[in-house]
């Protein structure tokens, strides 16, 4: 059945670039594309059913019908097929020679596909996401839109068409040569010289190559580039161990070039965001801005061996991925094609790459020769030389980032050692960030997902590359969405400096197992509060999901093998913002151990959502250069981090503490035995104690935002 959207022409954009027009028929999708190198308009074809946009153009198609017939009135509306759309925001402008005012239609539950409605019908689809917005909007409608976030005065605009000068081999230091893309911008006057973005990646530098030229639409000469031994670069994957190095010799490369005008800028994300903190380590000093996401962290603090453990499912699906080829096995990777638990639960550790692929895994194999941290593992940890960093840095993560603890780890090292224009961003967001507005039963306000993400990190490049006055820098240093109040804040800081780094006290009668115990959580330590202790058993590890995601809780913390430490009901709610940490005294019979902390948020009918939680190695509490076995029995200090938060507990609700020492999908269970890791076969059973009276004062480290 023929819709008024089927007879309707929509305009597309993508990161605000003119990229065609749309037409949905009853035979298909029809696209009218752009010439990419001169910007001219193409006939119809049908839409390339390969082509990488993030708008579902399929989805859209298949439901039409329903977006049509929809009653887009009151707060809430709901189609046909069950999906929801709120009330948002709402755009006025001048449409032939009238002013109109639309409604923006935000989709919850699910990956963002926002409408844009105008007297009730459909003028535009919306999908935001971290490479800019892509979106449909009926011809001459799009001041109704979020498109108008690309018309800020100062903003490189699309002027451009993109000049392909195809594929060049950078020798590196040592001769390795890697495969390097380059895109200028076309149509720009003859001898002029440009600002770079580069980014290096491990992923096959053509994925995401039409996203990545569209900073030469605006003005940018854009670098892409594989890391050594991935898709066309010569050399073997030695997973963070030459990225500083090789990121400083293209740089060099770069800044050669006839079309450059010396100034580069980096791009990165999850490990593509290593590449770019490591090459910020490097010092080069023509490297004038970074915009680094969800970047994967140091090896001891995020990857291989998280808080001194040795990573399992996250790294191993990683590792396993890049280890059949040249390029990423996606289905390895998504753990499609290789069974999460039966690879956790493979041993000798050293060994599960033959198990799992059928092939040794030369990153896994060459990890296992260093158990310790040495110096290979020092040249692959980037705070190691944060005295180098010099570059204006744009942070950005969110509280449902696996990777946040390396997010932490960069931002530590800014403030340490005070870069300028150093700025960050968290959402309510996950790996792939701006992405939905509700996330397994947690759920936020619809400014959750915004529509200047990509706006912010072009004013990045354009503030520090191109010289233009825009304001960016001046603004907070800070930005951060408070989750369970649902709205965005800023601050002068992160931790925000109007925190209060408040205590509270763990305290039992030494009953503290699971959360039918009699652990609680205290605003003084108590004099007599009796120590707590549980059995740890390597073959029986808790296995929640590993991921840092809102999980419920409450079912493994019916274990007695979790110690469980919680608040009385809030009087009040109670907002906390910032990096957290915990101070545990404890001991273990084992000569090596691991302690597993978590913060939540119960609520009234007893859901125990996490908010917040780490790993650590107890034979690295004196520093990792420094590890030392345990002598059974004796009580030691564990000073731990936690991953960041900003999230307000409802009065009523309760503030959850718990420790133990298992989470099988983070790391693999230590054996208590102290011996090496990969090769270990044995395990013992130990008893731990955690002790919380005056002597020992275990707490955690909680900043609280006053009069939030």
């Amino acid at each position: 059945m023929t819709t008024y959207l089927h007879t309707t022409s929509f305009n597309f954009y993508c990161s605000g670039i003119y990229s065609g027009k749309i037409h949905f028929t009853e035979q298909g999708i029809m696209h009218a594309k752009v010439d990419v190198r001169r910007r001219t308009q193409m006939q119809d074809n049908v839409l390339d059913p390969g082509a990488k946009y993030v708008i579902p153009f399929a989805k859209i198609a298949r439901q039409l019908r329903s977006y049509e017939t929809a009653e887009w009135s009151g707060e809430e509306v709901v189609l046909d097929t069950g999906e929801v759309y709120q009330k948002h925001i709402r755009y006025e402008a001048e449409i032939s020679g009238q002013m109109q005012a639309s409604q923006v239609w935000a989709l919850r539950g699910d990956t963002a596909l926002d409408v844009v409605t105008l007297d009730g019908e459909v003028i535009a689809f919306v999908t935001p996401n971290r490479y800019g917005i892509e979106m449909i909007v009926k011809a001459g409608y799009e001041g109704l839109t979020p498109l108008t976030v690309y018309d800020e005065p100062l903003l490189s605009k699309p002027e451009y068409g993109v000049n392909d000068l195809g594929t060049f081999l950078i020798p590196m230091r040592d001769g390795i040569k890697l495969a390097t893309d380059v895109f200028l911008p076309e149509g720009i006057k003859p001898g002029t010289r440009l600002p770079a973005i580069l980014v290096r990646t491990c992923y096959d530098r053509n994925g995401k190559k039409e996203i990545f030229m569209r900073w030469a639409n605006k003005g940018y000469a854009v670098v892409s580039q594989d890391v050594r031994g991935r898709a066309d670069s010569e050399g073997e994957l030695v997973p963070f161990y030459n990225e500083r190095d090789d990121g400083y010799d293209t740089i060099d490369w770069i800044i050669a070039q006839d079309w450059s005008d010396g100034k580069v800028g980096m791009w990165g994300a999850s490990y593509l965001g290593y590449v770019v903190v490591a090459a910020a380590t490097s010092g080069h000093p023509n490297l004038k801005a970074v915009v680094d996401e969800v970047n994967v962290g140091s090896p001891f603090i995020d990857t291989a061996r998280k808080g001194g453990t040795l990573c399992s499912w996250p790294l191993l699906s990683w590792t396993l991925a890049q280890s059949v080829g040249t390029r990423t096995d996606f289905d390895i990777f998504g753990g499609i094609t290789v069974n999460p638990e039966a690879a956790v639960d493979a041993r000798p550790i050293r060994d599960i790459p033959q198990q799992m692929i059928g092939r040794t895994s030369g990153p896994w194999e060459l990890w296992s020769q260093h158990p310790e941290y040495d110096d290979f593992w020092k040249n692959c940890t980037f705070t190691e030389r944060g005295d180098q960093v010099k570059v204006p840095m744009y942070v950005i993560s969110g509280w449902y980032d696996g990777d946040s603890p390396g997010v932490s780890e960069t931002w530590r090292m800014l403030t340490e050692h005070d870069v300028p224009n150093r700025k960050i961003r968290l959402g309510a967001w996950e790996h792939g960030p701006n992405r939905a507005r509700d996330l397994m039963g947690a759920s936020f306000g619809n400014d959750a997902v915004v529509y200047d993400y990509d706006v912010s990190v072009l004013r990045w490049f354009d503030r520090f590359l191109k010289e233009i006055p825009n304001g960016i820098d001046e603004e907070p240093r800070a930005s951060y969405y408070v989750v369970g109040e649902n709205k965005w804040r800023t601050s002068e800081d992160w931790t925000p400096a109007e925190a209060v780094v408040t205590p509270f006290y763990l305290a039992s009668r030494g009953r503290a197992n699971s959360s039918l115990g009699d652990g609680r959580l205290v605003s003084q330590p108590e004099e007599n509060s009796i120590p707590d202790t549980y059995i740890y058993n390597p073959a029986d590890p808790v296995a929640d999901s590993g991921e840092r995601e809102p999980e419920n809780m409450r079912k493994h913390e019916l274990r007695s093998d979790i110690v469980v430490y919680t608040s009385e009901p809030l009087a009040d709610k109670l907002t906390i913002a910032g990096e957290l940490s915990a101070v545990i005294y404890a001991a273990s019979t084992g000569a090596d151990t691991d302690w597993v902390v978590t913060l939540s948020d119960v609520h009234e009918n007893g859901d125990s959502i996490r908010l917040s939680n780490y790993i650590v190695r107890a034979k690295y509490r004196h520093g990792l250069e420094q590890p030392q076995l345990l002598v059974p029995g004796q009580v030691e200090k564990y000073d731990i981090f936690l991953q960041n938060i900003a999230h307000t507990f409802a009065e009523g609700h309760r503030i959850r503490f718990t420790i133990t020492s298992s989470s099988k999908f983070v790391a693999f269970p230590n054996t208590n035995t102290g011996n090496n890791p990969y090769e270990d076969t044995d395990a013992i059973i130990v008893k731990q104690t955690i002790c919380h009276d005056r002597s020992y004062p275990s707490h955690i480290l909680l900043p609280v935002i006053p009069n939030a």
